[in-house]
């Protein structure tokens, strides 16, 4: 029986604490198996492109057991004691790197030693809380740019094929600026205005404005000093295949200037 095609996900993993406080994404996640994968098969395998994990080269973890990286400062000592054991992927790392190296990228590399740092294992930890399934994760290049990242996901668009659910974990913005709002806070006009942007482009198809987006978006610097939490978001695009559109998911905020705004890529919307 042939395996249906995945579609690609875009998600955020920003307020770490929302482990801890009570914000709309967090219950998002946990009700992903139900509300957002209820029309797909179980994954045999995930490919998670965290913007946590950034290099000169495309770089994926060749491991067949995942280590918790604990990567982030101040949180709450409980946050250390977590885990999430899921297997690693090898043979899916193997696949990557070919894929990429037939697309014409040079020095792809291997990783054995690195684990899934908390861009990868906390939205995992609520979306699939067993940790049964391997998971292979994926650098960005912060030295590069949105074609580069587009592209990345064009050549690993066959994965969706073969049971691999390919997760772009970043945020739609990435900035707190000091005397930011509190938790539930009034959004700020300049956050808002770049959401609005990035929603309009992604569900009217302007694949090409986004991938620009540091020209074409108000606010674009404001929204991502860096640009290195857009760049999941691209992958997650490029890979969903010739066609796909955009569906909005969920979408929350945080500090008035977090936008937890999360997208679904598809052929079937």
């Amino acid at each position: 029986m042939e395996m249906p095609m995945m579609d690609t996900f875009f998600i955020p993993h920003a307020m770490l604490r929302n482990s801890v406080e009570s914000t709309p994404s967090r219950p998002f996640l946990k009700s992903w198996k139900e509300e957002v994968m209820v029309r797909l098969p179980k994954p045999k395998s995930i490919l998670i492109v965290s913007a946590h994990w950034d290099t000169c080269h495309p770089t994926v973890n060749l491991v067949h057991h995942n280590q918790t990286m604990y990567d982030y400062e101040n949180f709450p000592a409980f946050m250390d004691e977590l885990k999430y054991p899921a297997p690693g992927a090898p043979q899916l790392a193997k696949t990557v790197k070919e894929l990429l190296t037939k697309s014409g990228f040079e020095n792809v590399r291997e990783d054995g030693a690195r684990g899934l740092d908390h861009g990868a294992w906390f939205p995992l930890m609520l979306m699939y809380p067993e940790a049964d399934i391997p998971v292979c994760q994926m650098s960005v290049q912060s030295g590069k740019d949105g074609t580069h990242h587009y592209n990345i996901g064009k050549a690993l668009s066959p994965l969706r094929s073969q049971g691999v659910l390919i997760i772009g974990s970043g945020g739609a913005t990435n900035n707190v600026p000091p005397n930011s709002p509190p938790i539930h806070g009034p959004v700020l006009s300049w956050a808002l205005e770049f959401d609005s942007w990035l929603k309009d482009s992604l569900l009217s198809g302007r694949h090409e404005d986004i991938i620009d987006y540091e020209k074409k978006a108000p606010h674009a610097k404001m929204a991502h000093p860096e640009p290195d939490h857009m760049y999941p978001l691209l992958v997650a695009l490029g890979s969903a295949g010739n066609g796909a559109r955009a569906e909005l998911i969920h979408q929350s905020w945080g500090r008035g200037c977090l936008s937890f705004a999360s997208y679904r890529f598809s052929n079937n919307l």
